[in-house]
């Protein structure tokens, strides 16, 4: 239901933007819009700034907007990576564990502690409990009836040395039991006797546990391509974005929100047509660009500062981080207020 409605909308403001005038006199710092002029010098500062930015004309001459110039009617950046999915970086308060150390009283706190990481914590206390538990227990076998020390039994009594030694040699065997692998016992029984002695490859068919390792931790990658249009009825930059998958297959509607902040997906971000290329994209809706825009420039004027608008572009990209946070496309300079 929200699809339709949000494709309804998609409509509407299509038709609007048809009858909306393109403007042509500069309302930046009072209101916080671009004139296409003004989207274009923002765009070439960006990619002056940002190599990994580039202009692109419009696929299809229909597509063309008359108020941009022909090769340069959007931006585009290509193969960003996306490493994580939104719900990975994401943390409950109960989660969250207080670490005490030597000599803190306050301590600081473990944000992303989980059930898993107690679970491994536990495993290793019992592990070494167990540990201890076998020592005292050798201790115990050794300093027994007949060693040095204890005065439990009589002089001369051979007989108990003799148990005593047999029980200790069984013991010896049981360790070196468990320690040998049971895959190198097979290997040794079954090489030939002059091959005894001399260490063998692992078997071809199976990986050796530095691959599996290797293997476990590669990373699976997506990768999105993104586009910054200018949309005539809000007169500001819009955000548009596609994924794939690490076989650069694209990525379902539903694979792509994953990458979307939870908060925004569906709402802020939707599925829609694309301006200038005959495709569908998720997009950022440019709703309330200009009046955070608006915010930053009073923002940068109390400082005793001015803001320019060849910048629109570079804090606009920052300002969107918030919606896809797990796409590394930013690389551009610091800006501070």
């Amino acid at each position: 239901m929200s699809d339709l409605i949000q494709a309804v909308k998609g409509t509407a403001l299509s038709v609007a933007e048809y009858f909306t005038p393109v403007l042509k006199h500069s309302r930046f710092k009072e209101t916080g819009v671009l004139t296409p002029e003004e989207f274009v010098a923002a765009g070439d500062h960006l990619v002056h700034q940002c190599p990994t930015w580039s202009w692109s004309g419009a696929s299809d001459p229909s597509l063309r907007k008359s108020y941009l110039p022909p090769d340069k009617q959007f931006l585009i950046t290509k193969s960003v990576p996306c490493y994580k999915r939104c719900k990975d970086i994401e943390y409950c308060a109960g989660d969250e564990k207080v670490i005490l150390t030597e000599g803190d009283e306050e301590g600081w706190v473990d944000t992303h502690h989980s059930e898993e990481v107690s679970a491994v914590n536990e495993m290793v206390e019992e592990l070494k409990l167990s540990e201890d538990s076998d020592n005292c227990k050798i201790e115990s076998e050794q300093v027994g009836p007949g060693s040095i020390g204890v005065e439990s039994k009589e002089e001369g009594d051979d007989d108990d040395e003799a148990e005593d030694m047999d029980k200790f040699m069984n013991m010896v065997e049981e360790v070196d039991t468990s320690v040998a692998s049971p895959s190198s016992v097979n290997r040794e029984q079954a090489m030939p006797e002059q091959h005894k002695g001399f260490s063998t490859a692992p078997d071809a068919q199976e990986p050796s546990d530095a691959e599996k390792s290797r293997k476990s931790n590669i990373v699976a990658t997506r990768t999105y391509d993104l586009n910054i249009t200018y949309d005539k009825y809000y007169q500001t930059p819009r955000l548009w974005l596609v994924g794939f998958d690490e076989n650069l297959r694209p990525l379902s509607i539903e694979q792509m929100y994953q990458d979307i902040s939870q908060d925004h997906a569906k709402k802020t971000v939707t599925m829609e047509t694309h301006p200038h290329i005959p495709t569908v994209m998720a997009s950022v809706h440019p709703c309330r660009h200009a009046e955070v825009m608006k915010k930053i420039i009073s923002t940068v004027e109390d400082g005793g500062r001015e803001l320019q608008v060849y910048s629109y572009l570079i804090i606009f990209l920052k300002l969107v981080q918030s919606v896809i946070p797990t796409l590394e496309y930013d690389f551009t300079q610091n800006f501070t207020m």
